[in-house]
């Protein structure tokens, strides 16, 4: 066991770390998820084009494919998981200072198609990057630190959506667009700091040569045949696949929901600034309460929240709802996705193996991602088939549902730890 995990105390460079790799992350990430679609909407782009921006992200379905590679090789001599963080991070921002050269209705009419090249783009080095980052957390993380762990990453990562998702758009607003596109790529250069700062121990430090030498020559496939073997892993798959649901099918289309029930764009980012807010609030909460609780009940309570936060916007679409109704709404469905999101995290982290944390928790994200991606890409067209209103309710219903696999995978471990 790595002398990191024997540690009763999480030491505090290693939370300013996490903190600020996945604050790094959410700024790309708030962009596509919250700024973008709005945009896109205001600049008359149809639901059908605006639910596919889901398959921009096909880097986030298939960086399994390469996660091995970024977990046993490294970039120089900066480390095994930092090198990379280094060098996706730098042309992340660079991505962005792209995109700050052309106005948005250039980009959004005769040069859409390099506009979404270019989102692919950011799509790939984020996703290496969150190869690298989430290898290195869990390696720093303790088992017993890894709910306060995740719940780091998650109001980390909220924390930068929220300043991409709400005050990117606010800045178009006041500042302009190549201003804007500009402070947020030197945001993201800022970030680096702490990693610069961070001496990383090399694998080869912790192993002999020929454990190093059998590592490097593993395959692809050899790396993910024994994440798959495990034990019970069927029941955790199901759960991978089912527990965020109802977040997938409705949320690509909350902000297209604003818009067409005639908020502006600044009551939008109102509406996602607070949101956002309590979604970083309430993920810290979700780490201690996941600690008095257990994983069971807080992957069962928080999806709960998470059906009736996403279930609550079918209220918009049936009529009129008052502006403070909009933004409780808002906080209550982003304060549950925290909450579940940093339940789910957690599970993930333990069932990583030892020497393939990268590649292990990767592609779990991959699992969920790709079900993700798949039910976002089709809520445009099911909401322009069946309405706003019948989404939001299937999607709560479907999150609902949800909950049965993960009565099933926590009963299946009760009885295997019962029946060794």
């Amino acid at each position: 066991m790595s002398k990191l995990h024997k540690n009763s105390t999480l030491p505090v460079f290693t939370i300013v770390i996490l903190s600020s790799l996945y604050f790094s992350q959410g700024l790309p990430s708030g962009f596509l998820a919250h700024a973008l679609p709005t945009l896109l909407r205001e600049y008359g782009v149809s639901l059908e084009y605006i639910g596919l921006l889901k398959l921009l992200a096909l880097p986030w379905f298939l960086k399994f494919l390469w996660a091995p590679f970024v977990d046993r090789t490294e970039i120089s001599s900066l480390g095994d998981h930092r090198g990379w963080i280094l060098l996706m991070q730098s042309l992340l921002a660079s991505l962005l200072l792209i995109i700050s050269l052309f106005p948005p209705d250039s980009l959004f009419g005769s040069l859409i198609v390099g506009f979404f090249v270019v989102v692919v783009c950011i799509n790939t080095t984020a996703a290496t990057q969150d190869i690298a980052t989430d290898g290195l957390a869990v390696k720093l993380l303790p088992p017993q630190w890894r709910g306060l762990g995740n719940s780091i990453q998650v109001s980390g990562f909220k924390l930068g959506m929220i300043i991409s998702g709400s005050l990117l758009l606010l800045g178009v607003d006041k500042l302009g667009w190549a201003l804007s596109f500009q402070l947020l790529a030197l945001s993201v250069m800022l970030l680096l700091i702490p990693t610069l700062l961070f001496k990383e121990q090399n694998k080869g430090l912790d192993k002999t040569l020929g454990e190093k030498k059998t590592e490097r020559k593993t395959t692809w496939l050899n790396a993910y045949k024994g994440f798959f073997s495990q034990q019970g892993i069927a029941y955790w798959l199901a759960v991978l696949f089912t527990y965020k649901i109802a977040d997938s099918l409705g949320s690509a289309m909350i902000k297209p929901l604003l818009i067409d029930s005639g908020f502006s764009l600044s009551d939008v980012a109102e509406f996602t600034l607070w949101a956002s807010a309590a979604g970083l609030v309430s993920a810290v909460v979700a780490g201690l309460i996941y600690y008095r609780i257990g994983a069971k009940w807080s992957l069962l309570i928080f999806g709960l929240f998470q059906a009736v936060g996403i279930a609550a916007y079918a209220l918009l679409a049936i009529g009129d709802v008052s502006h403070s109704t909009v933004l409780a709404i808002a906080i209550f469905e982003q304060a549950a996705d925290g909450m579940s999101t940093v339940a789910l995290f957690a599970l993930m982290m333990g069932q990583c193996r030892v020497g393939h944390e990268g590649s292990d928790y990767t592609v779990q994200a991959c699992i969920q991602v790709v079900m993700s991606g798949v039910v976002g890409a089709l809520s445009g067209f099911i909401a322009t088939l069946v309405g706003y209103e019948l989404l939001f309710i299937t999607a709560g219903v479907l999150g609902f549902l949800a909950l049965i696999p993960v009565t099933i995978y926590f009963s299946k471990q009760t009885s295997e730890s019962a029946n060794p």
